[in-house]
């Protein structure tokens, strides 16, 4: 499931963070996913449970994941997720279509781009 990268510059939390969130977006984890539970996750990783509930607190205040006390944390629905992380997205957007546009991407195909759901090896 989760893999951490100890080469990787990013702190360990933000890795299991990046990890879960990647999975919840993909669709790997539907609506309503019970996650590991924090100590679960950490064994598995051999990793601190505080790393752990760093990256699940975080994904909380995001509006990814919600915790109930007692029966543990499940993923959230579309709607949930937290209007201010909408805005987070699009102002990274804002700046990464403005540094391609300075190398040279035109408008065209930076919307053939996005037509293609970002997926693609090459630049055209």
């Amino acid at each position: 499931m989760v893999s951490i990268n100890f080469r990787d510059s990013r702190p360990i939390y933000t890795q299991v963070k990046d990890s879960l969130r990647h999975y919840i977006v993909s669709g790997a984890f539907p609506p309503d996913y019970r996650l590991p539970s924090v100590r679960e996750l950490a064994a598995e990783l051999a990793i601190n449970p505080n790393t752990i509930q760093r990256a699940y607190r975080e994904l909380e205040a995001e509006g990814y994941i919600c915790s109930i006390p007692g029966k543990g944390s499940f993923t959230c629905t579309h709607a949930e997720v937290d209007e201010s992380r909408v805005k987070q997205l699009l102002e990274k957007f804002d700046s990464v279509v403005s540094e391609l546009r300075y190398l040279g991407f035109s408008a065209a195909q930076l919307h053939d781009r996005l037509n293609k759901g970002g997926h693609s090896d090459d630049q055209s």
